[in-house]
């Protein structure tokens, strides 16, 4: 009796973890986001490289609500050797954002 008993407790007590996880994605076009075309971009001078492992990331026109918001170009540290930086481009009606490339 007193097995059963055990047996029956832990079956109980081991369906209170377990739960069912259901996920469903659905996309449609591809990467990118949608938004209109950005502003001219903004040309300046660059000033010095503070270092050898360091990329110049151009400033860049970037979606940010309904509206693009500037960001100034700067020095960025390598995130591995090798490593540069592709800048983001609007394509096709499409905001790509930029990222660092072997």
């Amino acid at each position: 009796m007193k097995t059963n008993l055990l047996a029956l407790l832990l079956l109980a007590g081991s369906s209170l973890f377990g739960r069912v996880h259901v996920s469903l994605g659905i996309g449609v076009g591809g990467w990118g986001y949608y938004a209109p075309p950005p502003p001219p971009v903004v040309y300046y001078a660059r000033p010095p490289c503070p270092g050898p492992d360091y990329a110049w990331v151009s400033g860049h026109w970037y979606p940010a609500g309904p509206r693009y918001t500037w960001r100034a170009g700067y020095w960025g540290r390598r995130p591995y050797a090798g490593a540069y930086w592709v800048g983001p481009r609007y394509y096709r009606h499409r905001y790509y954002r930029g990222y660092w490339r072997r």
